[in-house]
């Protein structure tokens, strides 16, 4: 049931009294991988952001100092991904809905004692909802530490692998993500029907884009027929070992900086 988590690292494994003798719960570092069920064009399963997210996360934990405490909670594979429902198998949960989801696993963290949340995100659509979800939590519990994280904000080896147009526009199921998933999981990969989209008629001599300081509002069926945007044609094994390895080594350390960090508070003593 872990995957690719570590079994001594995936919180389910634990019983309560595991967790009532825990020492220093406030500083214990708890995972929520957060990805989604939604297309990814012709050759790519549905699954591709919780795949993501949980490989990378896996094996972030399994480089770990074993002295830092961290554990994974079960992945949400579930997110808000309306933006895709426009092609057959996307399942999506409302921002709403996405936002109490969280809001209860956070009070239930809360309630057993922990102090540091990570919701570690893959899924480009969800972003702003995990930031609000974060921010209202921070609100409701001063001392709980809530941590939105985007799998891919992290230094990683990506600026030296892709072109820089697969870098702007290469979004979602492009080059990255179908190298990536030819390392986790090459017998769900359809290379033979990958196909090069990218998103025509944008804004030119503008300053509006896609995604960027000045962005507009779209849906992927506005910009993409076959659900890409990207080139995954180019997608080597390879690539997505290299990928992956750096993220995992970035998110070791940015683990570990959660790990030491505290709450900073301008409030006088």
């Amino acid at each position: 049931m872990h995957h690719t988590i570590p079994p001594h690292r995936y919180f389910p494994y634990l019983t309560w009294t595991d967790i009532d003798a825990m020492p220093d719960r406030e500083n214990v570092v708890i995972v929520q991988p957060l990805g989604a069920i939604e297309q990814h064009g012709p050759h790519l399963p549905l699954v591709v952001d919780s795949a993501i997210c949980t490989t990378v996360l896996g094996k972030a934990l399994a480089q770990l100092d074993p002295s830092i405490p961290a554990y994974s909670l079960p992945p949400l594979y579930y997110g808000k991904s309306n933006e895709h429902w426009h092609f057959p198998g996307t399942i999506t949960l409302s921002a709403d809905t996405l936002l109490r989801v969280l809001s209860d696993i956070a009070e239930s963290v809360y309630r057993a004692g922990f102090r540091k949340l990570v919701l570690l995100n893959a899924h480009g659509g969800q972003p702003q909802v995990l930031e609000i979800a974060a921010r209202d939590l921070h609100l409701a519990h001063p001392n709980l530490m809530v941590f939105p994280l985007f799998v891919w904000a992290v230094p990683n080896c990506a600026v030296d692998l892709l072109t820089a147009k697969e870098l702007e526009l290469g979004i979602h199921a492009g080059d990255a993500e179908t190298s990536l998933m030819l390392s986790i999981l090459p017998d769900r990969v359809r290379m033979e029907r990958a196909q090069a989209e990218f998103p025509q008629n944008l804004p030119t001599d503008s300053w509006l884009t896609m995604e960027g300081a000045l962005p507009f509002a779209w849906v992927t069926r506005d910009l993409s027929a076959s659900g890409v945007l990207g080139d995954p044609t180019v997608a080597t094994v390879e690539k997505g070992d290299r990928l992956l390895a750096s993220l995992a080594n970035s998110w070791a350390i940015a683990l570990e900086d959660i790990y030491r960090f505290r709450q900073p508070s301008a409030a006088s003593e």
